[in-house]
């Protein structure tokens, strides 16, 4: 069964930073497109980034573009988001899995917090 493993979120102020990390075992992961999600409280999980299984092409939300990026180290079976300018609507709890439901993982990680402070 595989796992996923979210870490890196925590409190920040407005503007600041904050690199995220989900950790994926199993060696399937250098096969698959991978996507950062976000669920805000009452609201539904969306899909802000995601990344090829080469790491070369990369696609985001719009309300994310310019501020987020997404990479990845196949070696490592980690994929990452790193996110600058952050703002308060960015405040969610932050998951990784594959790009596609047809694809999902079917367990969830237990998601990293991210509260951004105005």
């Amino acid at each position: 069964q595989v796992q996923l493993v979210e870490s890196g979120g925590g409190l920040v102020q407005f503007g600041g930073s904050l690199r995220l990390s989900c950790a994926v075992s199993g060696s399937i992961f250098r096969m698959l497109a991978m996507g950062w999600y976000r669920q805000a409280a009452g609201k539904e999980r969306e899909l802000v980034a995601r990344i090829t299984p080469d790491g070369i092409s990369t696609n985001y939300a719009d309300s994310v573009k310019g501020r987020f990026t997404i990479s990845r180290d196949n070696a490592k079976a980690t994929v990452y988001l790193q996110m600058n300018s952050l703002k308060p609507e960015d405040t969610a709890v932050y998951y990784c899995n594959t790009d596609s439901r047809r694809t999902w993982f079917t367990i969830w990680g237990q998601g990293t917090q991210v509260t951004v402070s105005s």
